[in-house]
């Protein structure tokens, strides 16, 4: 990519996508335009968004998203939602093309992700099935 970010493909809710690895923002985050696109249930937020030139946004969420990034793949992903024009806004001033949000540090933290620059690779550890266990509960 132009700006140096680092760009990847990315699917929520089985609807492929068009991502910015950021790993300074703290939240994955998609454009709130994109909402019925990506099949997502918004819900209202006291959270204010700031970044890249812009703040003090009003922002939705939606919770237990799937997220699946090349083969490593999540059904509890909680997702910011709020207006990117300000991102694509900068990333066409440097002729970049559009994206449909940002993959944040909460899912590099959840993959354990290992950044590989040279390669320009993303790695992600798969995630072990949680045990299920059997717990007595007395009448």
């Amino acid at each position: 990519m132009v700006t140096n970010h680092l760009e990847l493909d990315a699917e929520i809710n089985g609807v492929k996508g068009r991502f910015i690895l950021d790993t300074g923002a703290s939240n994955s985050c998609v454009g709130l335009e994109l909402i019925e696109r990506f099949k997502l249930i918004s819900e209202e937020s006291e959270v204010k968004a700031a970044g890249a030139g812009a703040t003090n946004m009003e922002t939705q969420k939606s919770e237990n998203n799937s997220l699946k990034i090349g083969k490593w793949k999540t059904n509890e992903c909680d997702l910011v939602l709020f207006d990117l024009t300000h991102v694509n806004t900068a990333l066409k001033q440097h002729d970049a093309d559009e994206v449909d949000g940002i993959i944040g540090a909460d899912i590099l933290e959840e993959g354990k992700a290992f950044i590989d620059y040279n390669k320009k690779a993303l790695y992600l550890k798969k995630l072990k099935k949680k045990k299920v266990r059997k717990l007595k509960v007395p009448f």
